[in-house]
């Protein structure tokens, strides 16, 4: 399955004012949300995503059809990524090693951050770079 990566970028975006505001609050329940976020993308699939869901039904139709897709593999291995380092954050804050959930918490905004601002999607090159050191089957 192709996506639309404007809706890609779009959770990313969305996602990176959460974990922003994770990091001002040190609310290792909303980084729980945001891992509950990641989770449903990684698991069940993008269609499914919270934040694609927004972006499908109120934003993509005022921009009309994209001028490329790209394979959903590479982003839904990125939502997982996200999934493993926030659930390590908010381990963090709920066992009371702040710093634990601050630094995870952080490397998860630099990922969504990096993909919303420019493009650059750090899950998906990793995805990317397994896919070819991968051994041939």
């Amino acid at each position: 399955m192709n996506i639309d990566p404007r809706g890609a970028r779009f959770g990313a975006a969305i996602t990176s004012v959460v974990l922003a505001i994770v990091l001002v609050t040190q609310s290792g329940w909303l980084l729980l949300a945001q891992t509950l976020v990641f989770a449903i993308g990684a698991l069940g699939g993008l269609r499914y995503a919270p934040y694609g869901f927004v972006y499908r039904y109120l934003v993509r139709p005022r921009l009309g059809p994209p001028s490329r897709t790209e394979p959903e593999a590479p982003p839904r291995f990125a939502q997982g990524v996200g999934m493993v380092i926030a659930a390590i954050g908010a381990i963090g804050f709920a066992a009371g090693i702040t710093a634990m959930g601050i630094v995870f918490t952080a490397l998860a905004l630099t990922a969504a951050f990096l993909n919303a601002a420019f493009d650059f999607c750090l899950g998906c090159q990793m995805y990317l770079l397994i896919q070819r050191i991968r051994p041939a089957a």
